[in-house]
């Protein structure tokens, strides 16, 4: 902190406050002797209990795609190289809601890939199934992000030196580079949940709101913010505690 000049300490205070003040405010506004009541609901447990569930497959998915992803990005060379990165980074600066449409119209009834789901009677829009794959097409980018830069910082030279002695590519894989990405790798998994967790437009555009279903709990805050202020303030808090426990478990987890 010495070396740093102290007027960085002025807009990181502000900084500090713009992210922690609307929390607070929010906490403040909680009717706490009601507490209990608000979020106890049958609509609002089953939407925690969707959103929890469905985060933690969409944060599995994610480790499955995004590791090889990953691993492609950061040690291939090749042209169009670039290119594959800004695509598979679009998630991160598409509204949700676009992404949503995007899905609909890929595994919709009548999307690219719907249309022959259907022949074979799957149906997957407006169904958990669904709500899965939107938080798992917003989640992805994060992890995939997350690991490219500590595969790129770690570099190959351990790789290489156990590739000398003999190993297999896949005994490289699973003895070497993955436990040196561990912390990057853990850290990108609960970013993954976390935003996942927090998903509404993908979800509501491609899988609906149905109870039970697909209506998970950012969903389930929105339609309680017109019937019943009070119960929405109190799931968003609960969704804030959730979100500061993942994440400050994943941070104890993580070596420094």
């Amino acid at each position: 902190m010495s070396t740093l000049p102290r007027w960085m300490l002025i807009p990181a205070l502000f900084g500090g406050l713009f992210v922690l003040l609307p929390l607070v405010s929010m906490a403040l506004q909680v009717r706490w002797e009601n507490f209990g009541e608000l979020v106890s609901s049958e609509s609002s447990l089953a939407a925690l209990r969707l959103s929890l569930q469905t985060s933690a497959t969409s944060a599995a998915l994610c480790v499955l795609f995004g590791v090889p992803m990953s691993l492609l990005l950061a040690r291939s060379e090749f042209r169009g190289l670039t290119l594959l990165r800004s695509l598979v980074l679009i998630p991160l600066v598409l509204p949700p809601v676009v992404g949503g449409i995007a899905l609909l119209h890929t595994f919709g009834r009548q999307g690219l890939l719907g249309r022959h789901f259907e022949v074979l009677g799957l149906q997957i829009a407006f169904s958990t199934t669904a709500v899965v794959l939107a938080q798992t097409f917003v989640a992805l980018p994060f992890l995939v992000l997350s690991l490219e830069g500590a595969l790129r910082t770690a570099g190959t030279r351990y790789e290489v030196a156990a590739a000398s002695l003999g190993a297999r590519p896949s005994r490289v894989l699973l003895q070497v580079t993955l436990p040196l990405v561990m912390p990057a790798l853990l850290s990108g998994t609960v970013l993954s949940f976390a935003r996942a967790l927090g998903e509404f437009g993908a979800t509501i555009t491609f899988a609906g709101s149905l109870q039970g279903t697909t209506r998970t709990l950012p969903l389930e805050i929105y339609l309680q913010r017109e019937s019943d202020p009070e119960a929405a303030v109190a799931l968003s808090f609960v969704l804030m505690i959730v979100a500061v426990l993942v994440i400050a478990i994943a941070r104890r987890r993580v070596p420094a």
